[in-house]
């Protein structure tokens, strides 16, 4: 480059400067003016939400211990939220269809996912399934645990769990139990009952805990280790019969059943757990608001005592306390399952 050509641009350089200067101030104050707008457009779609319904996807059909949480806190969080949170039942493919539509939906808070132990079992029953319960979603809370009941039908000749025992070892493979599914928690329930009192019960899977209830009081199958909140209603109607429940102490709500561990087998224990997750990310000011809701919802008085009074043990804890919950169920029951001779499918 010449000399002239060098003195040139020098020349130009310094008789532009100032314009030069006002056009990148001004790009400056521009970008600095849309980031502004978008964070305060940001910030004011965080505290608009929730602007409408949201969808609260249960695993299981109506009528079931699953979906009778779901519905009472749906609710709760319908009035702390001042819209309407509500269920949708989704039952099929043994728990896997609710959590696969949930992971597809958008990350928009709108839609939240009650998951299970079931679909912690789950990742570890199925080799291949659409979605990951801990990559694909972002933990709100768990709800609370629940207690189960070994119940029969009324034609069953047994009132107590060693009657149950006798009858199943003086008649092997007569008896059946029912549950929703392979692998659901229903069904490890009863496995691991089979396992410690060393009988034989024939095993029918059923599409959803209701279905199986519907089944059980018509007498299709004898047995059943379901969920307590479920099954209460049949129990003081007298169409099923009420044998022990799954818990390792009696239930403040219903002191005069017996528990399994009391009747013969103190090392047997049973039950699940339920808890609000919604599809990865989320954003966080969402999580932060359905975690609040739930919470209060759960705290409310009206509330707490349905729950209590089904045999529900509420929890209500931090997202990454329950995030650390399903991690370590995950591991625990993967063994379980192994235990009990199931291979992944």
């Amino acid at each position: 480059m010449s000399i002239s050509t060098v003195a040139a641009c020098n020349w130009w350089f310094f008789a532009h400067r100032r314009s030069w200067q006002r056009f990148r101030r001004t790009c400056i104050e521009s970008l600095t003016l849309v980031f502004l707008t978008c964070q305060f457009a940001s910030n004011g779609w965080a505290q608009n939400y929730p602007a409408k319904a949201i969808r609260y996807i249960v695993a299981s059909g109506p009528g079931s211990g699953t979906d009778t949480i779901g519905r009472i806190v749906a609710q709760g969080m319908s009035d702390v939220l001042a819209q309407q949170v509500f269920v949708d039942n989704r039952a099929g493919a043994a728990a896997n269809l609710a959590p696969e539509i949930a992971a597809r939906a958008a990350p928009d808070g709108y839609t939240v996912l009650q998951a299970s132990q079931t679909h912690a079992i789950n990742a570890s029953l199925y080799s291949k399934l659409a979605y990951d319960l801990v990559r694909d979603f972002a933990p709100v809370t768990l709800l609370a645990s629940s207690a189960s009941v070994v119940v029969t039908h009324p034609s069953v000749p047994v009132k107590s769990i060693p009657e149950l025992v006798k009858l199943a070892k003086a008649k092997p493979g007569a008896l059946n139990y029912a549950s929703a599914g392979v692998g659901t928690a229903t069904f490890l329930a009863a496995e691991l009952f089979k396992a410690q009192a060393g009988i034989d019960l024939y095993h029918v899977p059923y599409r959803s805990g209701g279905d199986t209830l519907i089944a059980l009081m018509s007498g299709e199958v004898s047995v059943y280790f379901g969920p307590f909140a479920s099954a209460l209603p049949f129990i003081r109607q007298g169409r099923l019969r009420a044998l022990a429940v799954t818990t390792p102490k009696r239930l403040s709500s219903a002191p005069d059943y017996p528990t399994v561990a009391e009747s013969g087998y103190p090392d047997y224990q049973a039950g699940n757990w339920y808890g609000i997750v919604v599809p990865a990310k989320t954003p966080k000011d969402f999580v932060s608001t359905l975690h609040a809701a739930t919470i209060k919802a759960l705290n409310n008085p009206s509330v707490n005592k349905r729950l209590t009074d089904l045999g529900y043990l509420i929890s209500g804890n931090q997202p990454d306390e329950f995030a650390a919950l399903m991690k370590s169920d995950i591991e625990t029951l993967a063994k379980v399952l192994r235990a009990t001779g199931v291979k992944p499918r």
